[in-house]
């Protein structure tokens, strides 16, 4: 039987070989380097202007940034539950590419793996003692419940919703409507060719600066990270080392290009399982040794805390007051979040083919999201454990560094020398993936979305990445400046992205509305209504005539091929 959709993309149509776009590669090289001479030359000043700027949107705009993310749970919910759940992202007869082990946990390592390290235990360790919102005294067991309600909140549904709606938009209108796995291919519904022109490749640009600059932070930090690590496992002092952080950066940077030259399903694929491994070994092993009937009680109580107060924290926009809190806090998150769904979406996109809408929305939001509260419930548990019921001067460790945080709670458990070292290669690793899933993004946004970009491309970003990581961690006295400055840099270039995913939304919404009925049934279903149509046509061609249902002749209405008279 013919297709359902014309439309339906034929992933064997994609050309072997594809052009370089010179408009968005150039442009986005140019612009590029032009950002790095400023932040390097010009530090104090990019950090000034960038912060008023920042405080601006965040000021103006948190009623925005607040009903969008808000929205786009819902749009995401909507998706899963109805009848669209069912429509493929591809052909209907298309099969995913990845194992769902191996597709998990490469979205999860591309999306927060490098986050969680850093954030695991500083975030609630830090809202238990400056707690959010000033709606409890430090150190209490209501700033404990407030701390970890705060911080499912800014790493559960929400952010993976915003992935969620990108990522599945560019599958959609990629692999099903054959559009190109572009992020101005998805407008295509609603501005027409004008998706293929400046328009669409100003998008475009905008998409590989975002994931330039937000990897190169990341890379910045985690190499931050890692020192402090070292400083652990070798007795030895490395705070502001920075040409020790940049030779990490130089290793890493290595490590990633490797990795992302060989593929998604040699490298990426094979270092996101070895993520998932490393991961839930060390926070199994903390759960084990740790306070572990403290630890299923945290986890219990902040979920249904979580679950209960959501739709308060979802809509808080601190018009009548604690609006200073939210600004720096989760309104900070979703811009954080929107600069980086360029990249996270392209890359779940590439990974999520064969896949139905139903499937993608739950493995890519329930999934991560039910991970995340495990996560910071072994690892905030057990530094909670540690000030609330130990006397141990936990605020005093933040202040001694926030990237050192997690060493610092290891360091007080069994075996403190294999798990800081654990957590070493988790920071290194967790960033590898994705860095080396950045390069190739970039590699087909500037290739016209082509799969598998050119391997020049793709070394080219990420040599890039690695470069202004090192050069803005160089540039003035305090290595983070740079790269705080450039963190803030992302987030006011990619602000505009958060009007891009609604609109990609609509588009998605009115492409969704005119699918053929049968492509919205379930697999089975649909599978048997094909097998009918088919022997009905299979008779009809036999005989000439149209089968009549027994039902119908048992009510006086002869079938034709019978040859019976009425």
């Amino acid at each position: 039987m013919a297709k359902t959709d014309a439309t339906q993309a034929d992933p064997s149509a994609t050309p072997s070989r594809a052009r370089v776009d010179r408009a968005v590669f150039g442009t986005a090289a140019v612009l590029s380097c032009v950002f790095l001479v400023y932040g390097a030359l010009a530090g104090e000043s990019f950090n000034k202007t960038g912060g008023e700027i920042l405080s601006w949107i965040t000021g103006h705009f948190n009623w925005l940034f607040v009903l969008a993310s808000a929205g786009f749970v819902l749009f995401s919910a909507v998706l899963a539950f109805t009848r669209y759940g069912n429509i493929k992202l591809g052909p209907d007869d298309s099969k995913p590419e990845f194992s769902t082990f191996s597709w998990v946990s490469m979205m999860f390592a591309t999306g927060m793996g490098i986050g969680l390290m850093f954030w695991g235990v500083a975030e609630p360790l830090t809202h238990l003692n400056t707690p959010p919102l000033g709606l409890a005294q430090p150190g209490t067991e209501a700033a404990a419940h407030l701390a970890m309600e705060y911080t499912f909140f800014h790493w559960g549904f929400h952010p993976w919703a915003m992935y969620a709606v990108i990522g599945l938009t560019i599958a959609y209108f990629a692999y099903r409507k054959g559009y190109g796995n572009l992020i101005s291919g998805t407008l295509t519904p609603l501005i027409g060719d004008k998706a293929r022109g400046p328009a669409g490749k100003t998008i475009d640009t905008v998409a590989i600066l975002a994931t330039l600059f937000g990897s190169a932070t990341s890379l910045g930090l985690g190499a931050l990270q890692i020192t402090g690590g070292l400083a652990h496992v070798f007795g030895i002092e490395t705070g502001g080392n920075k040409w020790l952080a940049v030779a990490v950066i130089a290793f890493l940077t290595v490590c990633f290009v490797v990795s992302a030259v060989s593929g998604i399903d040699r490298g990426i694929q094979w270092l996101s399982n070895a993520n998932a491994i490393a991961a839930g070994a060390l926070v199994l092993f903390l759960f084990v040794v740790g306070p572990t009937v403290f630890i299923l009680g945290v986890f219990t109580e902040s979920l249904g805390g979580y679950l209960t107060h959501l739709p308060a924290m979802s809509f808080r926009t601190g018009a009548m007051g604690g609006g200073d809190w939210l600004a720096a806090w989760t309104i900070f998150y979703w811009a954080w979040w929107i600069s980086w769904t360029p990249f996270v979406g392209m890359f779940i996109a590439r990974i999520s083919k064969g896949r139905t809408i139903r499937q993608f929305v739950v493995y890519v939001i329930a999934i991560p999201s039910l991970v995340s509260f495990v996560w910071f419930s072994i690892l905030g548990g057990a530094a909670f454990d540690l000030q609330l019921n130990k006397g141990v001067d936990m605020p005093a460790r933040l202040e001694a560094g926030v990237e050192a945080a997690l060493f610092n709670t290891l360091s007080d458990f069994p075996l403190p020398t294999v798990t800081v070292s654990l957590a070493i290669f988790l920071v290194a690793i967790f960033f590898v993936t994705g860095a080396d899933s950045a390069s190739i993004v970039m590699g087909m946004l500037s290739q016209n979305g082509h799969e598998e970009p050119s391997r020049w491309l793709v070394v080219f970003w990420g040599v890039s990445t690695g470069a202004v990581a090192a050069v803005l961690l160089l540039s003035g006295k305090d290595p983070q400046a740079g790269l705080t400055a450039l963190q803030t840099g992302v987030i006011i270039v990619a602000a505009p992205f958060l009007l891009i995913l609604i609109a990609m939304c609509v588009s998605l919404w009115k492409s969704l509305r005119h699918e053929p009925f049968n492509a919205t049934l379930p697999p089975k279903m649909r599978r048997h209504m094909e097998r009918d149509i088919e022997e009905v046509v299979t008779r009809i061609a036999d005989t000439g005539a149209i089968p009549i249902a027994k039902g119908e002749r048992a009510q006086g209405v002869q079938d034709p091929s019978s040859g019976a008279k009425p």
